[in-house]
């Protein structure tokens, strides 16, 4: 077990920053609130872009760049949109020496700078429908921060569309929501719940937010990403209008929708141990790590079969991200265990035993399995046992969430279950804000979403007995 980490059933928020620190992830920055990106961390984040991009392009939409200072009178058009963001707020009001004639916000979010640019692009139907998406920075003056998970400034993505119709706005909401799954499922190895949030917990200005929910280890949940469809709001405020084919004036309907660093956090409270950080084979920016083990006499003949071992995992029809490591300054069990805690799914290990039998040593990160492989298997081996790994791993995240997963209908048993640390609750309201937030405030549950792929039978809130359409999610969450 690590002595630099501290046992998830111990403390898990302080088994969280353990991990970080371990891993080389992330640091403190001297601004409060603020984190340092290291190279292994930021190398995540670069395979997330790199699968998200690869999809959003596949989808038709291209990048653009907006700037990150924007006037303060763009925020006061949409009046829920500044509502919602005022206690956050980061505001520019001096630059060269003197005071700013307007204030400029540094940007929590970029609808409104770029409701302005598309008034400006969009004439008629034949310019829409236009979707973009930019890779950015964003400053949110966060009371309480903690590494990924909820920072002043982030990193993230946020695409904005526009569209001649209600329904083809929905249908690209949707669209992005499920782009957002598969990538959580099938590169993250993270089970999600997708739905829309109620009225009152939606996006500032948006006329429906939809959200991906997670579960933790520790049973809270996790808003991974969001879909908002913001009807016309944005597009009444900043005048994107355009002439239909009838040569009539009409707004435009947009939408915009965004994923974040916090999925880096979202990773290691998902599939971590007591010893680091556990990586999903499709998201980890190493995939194999090769550790040859030599004395001075056999050094050359081992560091040779550990560079042809290389070279095959380089034939792979998909090639595998493999990484030699020839350290000299770490005994064998301090170069194993950096692997470990930096979560690289495979180790092959390359001793002199391997170079007469012509194989290595493969180990498998999430449960330590070993087995000997031969150097003309290791093209088809390895790819299986990479595959084995991110279905286990999604596997046990699933029954994870699913043994922690409670349908109720009364709320005294809730609040018991959510005085012991939650889990995910199906359970019915009576649809009304005044009962989600008297929920909050005994519990401190709130309503995740109301999900999409369970049926909306009816029932009775289990607070007032009021009739209720359907069961809500609710959890502790981050």
């Amino acid at each position: 077990m690590a002595k630099n980490i501290t046992p998830r059933h111990e403390n898990f928020p302080q088994w969280y920053q353990d991990v970080i620190q371990a891993g080389e992830l992330a640091d403190h920055s001297p601004v409060k609130g603020c984190m340092v990106i290291r190279p292994d961390g930021y190398a995540i984040w670069e395979s997330m872009q790199a699968w998200l991009d690869r999809r959003f392009k596949e989808t038709g939409h291209v990048n653009a760049y907006f700037p990150l200072l924007i006037p303060e009178s763009f925020l006061t058009k949409e009046a829920e949109h500044v509502e919602g963001f005022a206690p956050e707020l980061a505001v520019v009001t001096h630059a060269g020496g003197k005071e700013l004639e307007e204030r400029l916000v540094i940007r929590p979010t970029s609808e409104t700078i770029i409701g302005h640019a598309y008034a400006k692009w969009i004439k008629s139907y034949r310019d829409l429908p236009v979707l973009i998406n930019q890779w950015a920075n964003v400053v949110r003056w966060e009371m309480r921060t903690r590494m990924f998970l909820r920072t002043t400034e982030f990193l993230w993505q946020e695409g904005h569309t526009a569209h001649a119709t209600y329904d083809e706005a929905q249908a690209e909401t949707i669209k992005m929501l499920h782009v957002y799954k598969d990538f959580m499922e099938n590169i993250c190895a993270i089970p999600t719940i997708i739905g829309p949030k109620p009225d009152h917990e939606k996006f500032p200005g948006a006329l429906a937010t939809y959200t991906l929910e997670t579960m933790m280890q520790d049973q809270k949940a996790l808003q991974s990403a969001t879909s908002h469809n913001l009807g016309q709001n944005f597009a009444k405020a900043f005048e994107i209008q355009f002439l239909n084919p009838e040569n009539q004036l009409q707004h435009a309907w947009t939408t915009s929708w965004g994923l974040t660093t916090r999925m880096i956090g979202g990773v290691i409270m998902t599939h971590g141990d007591d010893d680091g950080l556990i990586l999903p084979p499709r998201l980890a920016p190493v995939q194999v790590v090769i550790v040859p083990l030599w004395r001075e006499e056999n050094k050359e003949q081992v560091i040779a079969h550990a560079n042809k071992i290389k070279a095959a995992l380089g034939e792979v029809l998909d090639p595998l991200r493999v990484k030699l490591d020839l350290r000299e300054n770490l005994r064998p069990a301090d170069r194993f265990f950096t692997w470990i805690q930096k979560g690289v799914p495979l180790r092959i290990e390359v001793g002199p035993k391997d170079v007469e039998q012509n194989a290595g040593l493969a180990v498998r990160r999430d449960n330590r399995e070993k087995m000997g492989i031969n150097l003309d298997a290791m093209k088809t081996q390895v790819p299986q046992i990479l595959e084995a790994i991110q279905q286990d791993l999604f596997a046990k995240a699933l029954a994870l969430r699913e043994a922690h997963t409670h349908e109720l209908d009364d709320y005294a048993s809730f609040k018991d279950l959510m005085a012991k640390g939650g889990g995910f609750v199906m359970a019915h309201w009576d649809g009304t804000r005044e009962t989600a937030m008297k929920i909050q405030e005994e519990t401190k549950a709130t309503i995740r979403c109301l999900p999409m792929e369970q049926p909306s039978l009816p029932g009775k809130c289990m607070v007032t007995g009021q009739p209720s359409a359907r069961r809500v999610l609710f959890a502790l969450s981050y």
